[in-house]
């Protein structure tokens, strides 16, 4: 069996970047491949033969995390090459490392081209997009199993559907489902656009649309018991509250934007922030019960208004997401406390927000404006999927007029 090792090789000259290899074992052979990777000694640990973090610098961290990614994914690809090896016959040290280094078989395959693409959009910043890609392609390889990556030029109409139903059989909602598939897509048709295959439309029979879902809002009764709910004991379950009670006297604000709002974005009494999803400019007047939340909780040493970012500048966006799914792991406990009729999440304070400010007459322009839509007929649509409850009434007040 061939085992691949990742090897520092220092610079001659002190003080100068060294650059990482892999050397490449099987039976008496080893051979090197040098990757261009730079880094210097400090940040590499021999012993457990990783990189080391590096705190103080967010650029450098930020480097650093893109090698880790990439070599990563190196690894992967050097696996893939030598069980195809294997299963030829061909396996050697020297084999390994021409096909490494071959452009036959690297980007005209789906996994390999992917997974650049993924490492791309992470170094560009567009984490959310890389974690998008990356979540349909572990869909996709799970489905390929043991066949492992396949070509660009071999994937077809018959393959997605196979893919489709085994999303299916697997428990996967249709909104799920059709995420993967659209993400492949784009996946495939950007492959298409830079010469790589000829487009031969292998989705045209897969469903890719979204079904809209209903979402339900929560009366202003149950947001009252939530935020009248004692508990002084239970320290971590009250901050999980309180977030959410500040992200629903935000208008519903969501909790990513929650979470990265800046002290300097809070400023003689107007709190200014830009959505992350639609990049919108919005302001809210800052009120008495958001500043009584953030008084308990704000660090002094931190840039951000909220502990939910602990340590700014490393890994950002994986703090963001445990956080995510930390606090609405004990929304869900809260929500069983106080008899939540639904789950109760971090979306529950946008709807709820939403469809208590209908009941409440507030005007639907209003209401667009506060949410941040692009436009009036977005809100009737959001606001006719939170609550369909005047037209159950009428029509249990049809059926009623017949007689029993």
């Amino acid at each position: 069996m061939a085992t691949i090792k990742i090897k520092f090789r220092s610079s001659s000259v002190a003080g100068k970047e060294g650059t990482l290899c892999y050397q490449v074992i099987h039976g008496r052979q080893t051979r090197l491949i040098s990757t261009g990777y730079k880094l210097h000694l400090y940040e590499w640990d021999k012993e457990a033969g990783k990189i080391r973090s590096v705190k103080g610098n967010p650029d450098r961290e930020r480097y650093l995390e893109a090698l880790r990614f990439r070599m990563e994914e190196d690894q992967k690809r050097l696996n893939g090459i030598i069980r195809k090896l294997e299963q030829s016959g061909k396996l050697s040290s020297e084999q390994i490392v021409l096909a490494y280094h071959s452009p036959e078989g690297h980007d005209d395959c789906f996994f390999v081209y992917a997974r650049k693409v993924i490492d791309q959009t992470k170094r560009m910043g567009k984490e959310r997009t890389s974690e998008v890609y990356a979540s349909s392609l572990n869909s996709f390889i799970r489905f390929r199993g043991e066949a492992g990556d396949v070509p660009l030029d071999a994937m077809d109409s018959v393959m997605m559907m196979e893919y489709e139903a085994y999303l299916k059989q697997n428990g996967k909602c249709p909104n799920t489902v059709s995420f993967y598939l659209r993400n492949l897509r784009t996946l495939y048709n950007r492959a298409s656009e830079e010469g790589l295959v000829e487009n031969r439309s292998p989705f045209r029979h897969v469903h890719t649309g979204v079904e809209k879902t209903v979402k339900r809002g929560v009366s202003s009764e149950i947001i009252g018991r939530i935020k009248n709910l004692d508990l002084e004991l239970y320290p971590a379950l009250a901050f999980a509250r309180n977030l959410f009670l500040l992200c629903f006297y935000l208008r519903g604000m969501s909790f990513v934007d929650l979470a990265f709002l800046k002290k300097k974005d809070l400023q003689n009494g107007v709190l200014v922030y830009r959505r992350h999803k639609t990049d919108q400019q919005l302001c809210i007047k800052w009120e008495q019960p958001m500043q009584e939340i953030v008084r308990k909780y704000t660090n002094p040493d931190s840039p951000y208004l909220l502990p939910i970012i602990k340590v700014p500048g490393e890994k950002e966006r994986r703090q963001y997401l445990n956080a995510s799914h930390v606090m609405n792991k004990r929304l869900q406990k809260i929500g069983r406390m106080v008899e939540c009729p639904i789950k109760l999440t971090f979306y529950v304070a946008r709807h709820g927000w939403a469809s208590i400010a209908k009941s409440q007459n507030v005007p639907v322009p209003v209401i667009s404006e506060a949410l941040g839509h692009d436009s009036e007929d977005t809100t009737r649509i959001y606001l006719a999927l939170l609550d369909s409850s005047v037209v159950d009434k009428a029509n249990s007040k049809v059926i009623r007029s017949i007689g029993r």
